[in-house]
């Protein structure tokens, strides 16, 4: 099979999201973009009800499990499962007769987790629990212990049958590798309660992994593996840490009584994890694929009025929707506060709340994916099912972040035809965000006309050969066309954005695209280097080590692996990176020098040692020293599975958490109480080895959907 060169596939959003988005429907700067991405993630809004005072919080403290504002907007906002209609129902229920079935007119099932003995809990995240508002200490109780394995549950009591909440599962489907899969939901995934943080205001749902069976486990045993679990538990942190949206993981525990049947029998966990909402774009594909208006309508006014904390927080219509990038400024911050009735745009292509609800999906995975792409990260599995409405990462599998760079990569050993390999990854969320853009077609192209008598009698919605659809079709089919052009704009101005801010220059320059981004990325596939530690190593460079041609082809040999079993890299191969070192100090002088040291200087500029120290700064303030890469994780997993050890998960996560460090161990840290900064105690000889070079049998490792 062949592949496009790594410079064009770069701008695969421009070149194949044209024969995407293009599609005919069928019926029955981007920096302040993420800024008001995040500062939306703060909503609260909803209804349902409360519990917990957080009258204990602080921002350095924080509360108690117990008095953490708990609320249950999800399940008092949207239709239960018709056969257990109450939380009272389903508890009723023997557990082991709440099983896999078909689930029709509903969001979500009441569902318990199933109950756990003698679980040991083997690490938390710091991080995550601040951010969930908890105090670190609240870790060492037993209300927590026994929360974050399913056995007490908030909000309810037993003896009464009756509490303001109780634990459920979501229900939806998705495309699998571009199939229509059917009825999937949440097969081994119960959520808890949503908690508010009381410093923040965020919000989030708090879910179990590997918790039991579900109504939507399908073939499947409800559980997960230690395995799997230590991996995902990891990683999400690690991708906070990192900047890249994603949903977080806060405890993780042991089942010592739990065997596990996977390729192999493995040991079971559970995974506590939260995110502002678990609503996924297969949420939306099995409300159409099931003919259900109604409910698409109800859902995507929750997700709009709840999730994103109201229609007049959507962004308004762009000054020219058929060329954003034209307008960096009004791309990078639309307008919004439009009423929630209001309409922009010219007759025939009239955007509705509901196509501005559709775009800050759109917009929020754009900025997403562009973060992956720029650190290198692969989800390995990026159905519909598994692509977020918040536009967060979500649900680790065979994920990875890239060793040598190959744009080609995947690590999903399943993936065969490399459809969720690194290269294809803007173009297959474009594709999942069409899928989105088909299940709100209706309503999106209904337009002025969303609200109308005669649409709502229709069902919210129109028959394919009705006369009356074909101005509906047309202008969904637009709106959808003209959020691609905004999806690949914004798309290329945050990957543009995170770029220059790693190869450390202050100025995005056109000229940059191709003269460094793209000839970097295709010497790095050609020479076999390695992604990230690449420009970790580029972090540390100063312009006057490389002023002559000499001391670049010298310094070059650092960018190779020091692999024993392969031969020094050749004169062609320095040769091809010190030319590149020269475009890049170029640009660097250009940037950060000064025209006293232009003139101070007889071989191509310099920066002077104060601006060189800041740029330092700030490329390894970006450039992470350490990823949990493959090879780590599954040495970190052998060591926990097979050898008993426990405080490598907390010594491994400490480095997911505080990811550009030179160093770690015997540092100061804000890990206590109060935002006390403690010494960390690590082990320098395992922060060597996991952020050197990549051991040769460890690179491009895959592994199977199986977890």
């Amino acid at each position: 099979m062949r592949f496009p060169p790594t410079s064009r596939c770069l701008v695969l959003a421009q070149q194949h999201l044209r024969n995407v988005h293009s599609q005919s429907l069928s019926f029955s700067s981007a920096a302040a973009a993420a800024a008001h991405m995040a500062a939306t993630s703060t909503s609260t809004n909803g209804t349902g009800t409360g519990t917990g005072t957080g009258t204990a919080s602080t921002k350095g403290k924080g509360t108690t499990l117990t008095d953490l504002p708990k609320s249950w907007h999800f399940t008092s906002s949207l239709p239960p499962d018709p056969l257990f209609p109450t939380p009272a129902a389903s508890h009723k229920t023997p557990r082991d007769e709440i099983g896999p079935r078909q689930v029709r007119g509903a969001a979500f099932t009441w569902v318990r987790p199933e109950p756990q003995q003698d679980a040991e809990l083997l690490a938390v995240s710091p991080a995550a629990m601040r951010d969930l508002g908890l105090a670190l200490s609240e870790a060492d109780t037993d209300d927590f212990k026994q929360t974050v394995v399913g056995n007490k549950l908030h909000g309810w009591d037993p003896d009464t049958l009756s509490g303001p909440g109780y634990p459920w599962a979501q229900c939806y489907g998705g495309f699998q590798f571009g199939d229509w899969a059917g009825q999937l939901g949440d097969g081994r995934a119960i959520s808890l309660f949503e908690a508010t943080n009381p410093a923040t205001g965020v919000r989030y749902e708090v879910q179990l992994k590997g918790a039991g069976l579900t109504p939507y486990s399908r073939f499947a045993d409800g559980k997960a593996v230690l395995r799997s679990s230590i991996r995902e538990f990891v990683v999400s942190e690690a991708l906070h840490a990192l900047g890249i949206p994603t949903t977080r993981a806060l405890a993780l525990s042991l089942l010592p009584h739990s065997r596990v049947r996977r390729e192999v029998t493995e040991p079971g966990a559970i995974v506590v994890r939260f995110a502002q909402s678990w609503l996924r774009f297969g949420t939306f594909d099995l409300l159409r694929a099931r003919g259900d208006r109604a409910l698409t309508r109800q859902l995507a006014t929750y997700v709009a009025e709840s999730v994103f904390g109201g229609w007049d927080t959507l962004p308004a219509r762009l000054s020219d929707p058929e060329n954003p990038a034209a307008d960096a400024a009004n791309l990078a911050s639309p307008p919004r506060a439009v009423p929630q009735h209001e309409t922009q745009g010219p007759a025939g292509s009239e955007e509705n709340r509901f196509h501005r609800l559709y775009r800050e999906i759109v917009r929020r995975n754009a900025l997403t994916v562009a973060k992956w792409q720029a650190y290198g990260f692969m989800n390995g599995v990026l159905n519909t099912d598994n692509t977020s409405v918040f536009g967060l990462s979500i649900d680790f599998g065979p994920f990875a972040f890239m060793d040598t760079f190959s744009p080609s990569y995947t690590p999903n050993h399943d993936d065969h035809f490399l459809r969720y390999s690194y290269r294809n990854q803007p173009t297959i969320i474009w594709w999942n965000l069409v899928r989105l853009g088909e299940a709100l077609a209706e309503l999106i192209g209904a337009g002025p006309d969303c609200d109308a008598p005669s649409f709502l009698a229709a069902g919210g919605g129109l028959k394919p050969d009705d006369p009356a659809s074909e101005p509906l079709i047309a202008r969904a089919e637009q709106l959808i066309t003209l959020a691609g052009e905004e999806y690949k704009a914004v798309f290329l101005a945050e990957y543009k954005r995170l770029m220059t801010a790693r190869l450390g220059l202050r100025v995005f320059r056109e000229s940059d695209f191709e003269h460094l981004f793209s000839s970097l990325l295709d010497t790095m596939e050609a020479l076999e280097l390695d992604f990230n530690l690449f420009f970790r190593r580029l972090s540390s460079l100063r312009v006057s080590e490389i002023s002559t041609a000499a001391a670049r082809e010298d310094i070059a040999t650092r960018f190779f692996y020091h692999d024993a079993q392969a031969p020094p890299p050749s004169a062609a191969d320095r040769t091809r990176v010190a030319e590149w070192l020269a475009r890049w100090r170029e640009r660097v002088v250009q940037d950060w020098g000064t025209l006293e040291d232009w003139g101070g200087s007889g071989s191509g500029g310099a920066v002077s040692e104060a601006r060189e120290a800041e740029r330092v700064a700030r490329m390894k303030s970006v450039n992470p020293n350490f990823v949990p890469r493959g090879w780590i994780l599954d040495e970190v997993i052998k060591r926990v599975e097979k050898g008993g050890e426990r405080d490598v998960l907390r010594r491994v996560m400490h480095l997911a958490l505080h990811p550009f460090e030179d160093s770690w161990d015997g540092k100061r840290v804000r890990e206590g109480e109060d935002g006390d900064r403690e010494v960390y105690v690590g082990d320098r000889e395992e922060e060597e080895r996991w952020t050197g070079d990549v051991p040769r049998a460890g690179r491009a490792l895959q592994c199977s959907c199986s977890s």
